[in-house]
């Protein structure tokens, strides 16, 4: 993203966004409720254009490549997905629909696609779900369904937005342990991982962006940009950090 700003309703979204993301690199993007978040990633996906600025994903310039096609190669798990899925499909089906970046199952997948949503079905620890109708799922085992929906397509890059909103302890750090386990695979993703929750930043995810207002308060290595002063002054509030597991967790002061 190179000057990018969003204009809506006469108030900037997001404003002067400059992020470069190279291969091979995991991030983390926190911010707060309205921190614009959420745009920011409707951006990297193709469904909001920049009033200003310039966008290129995968080396494709926003503006002179079908963005369909790049959707394709883009994993995207996130709770407003739920909303707009078929939540009388099977889980196979919606598991399938995601090597066709589409939300409902139109195509006749092969045997070969199905042997690939067993397969994922399996690395989740899932497949008594197969035949499950999607909304009679936990929260969690909806989470686990999403990722590997996002996984079919063996995406080039992994949204993660929010995944572990709804849920307890015990299914958040099942999720994050799988989310791991992804990220330090061989020819793993790129993944985008979006949270307001800094404790959710795993060890695998080495640089984050901090996002305020619809502008980047700081962003490059995680240790860095998670330091005591550097959260003092982007929640406006003195915090302490604490480091467990190579986890930050952090505790707001009086």
């Amino acid at each position: 993203m190179q000057h990018v700003s969003w204009l809506r309703e006469r108030s900037y979204i997001l404003s002067g966004i400059n992020w470069r993301v190279e291969t091979g690199e995991h991030w983390a993007v926190v911010g707060l409720n309205g921190s614009g978040k959420t745009t920011l990633l409707n951006m990297i996906t193709g469904y909001i254009f920049p009033s200003e600025g310039e966008i290129t994903v995968l080396g494709k310039k926003f503006g002179t490549y079908d963005l369909r096609e790049l959707r394709k190669s883009i994993g995207w798990v996130s709770s407003s997905l739920l909303e707009r899925l078929m939540t009388s499909e099977s889980v196979e089906d919606i598991i399938l629909s995601g090597k066709f970046a589409s939300i409902g199952l139109y195509e006749r997948p092969d045997t070969k696609l199905r042997r690939s949503a067993a397969d994922l079905l399996e690395q989740f620890g899932c497949v008594e779900l197969a035949n499950r109708v999607y909304s009679t799922l936990s929260q969690g085992e909806k989470q686990k369904v999403l990722m590997a929906r996002a996984l079919m397509s063996s995406p080039r890059i992994l949204i993660l937005d929010e995944p572990c909103t709804g849920l307890d302890i015990l299914a958040r750090e099942s999720l994050l342990a799988l989310i791991g386990e992804i990220g330090s695979g061989k020819n793993a993703p790129t993944l985008l991982y979006v949270s307001h929750h800094v404790e959710e930043i795993l060890p695998v995810f080495t640089r984050t962006l901090l996002l305020r207002k619809g502008r980047i308060h700081s962003s490059g290595k995680t240790d860095r940009v998670l330091s005591k002063s550097n959260l003092t002054d982007f929640f406006e509030r003195p915090v302490e950090v604490a480091w467990r597991k190579s986890r930050p967790w952090i505790h707001v002061l009086e």
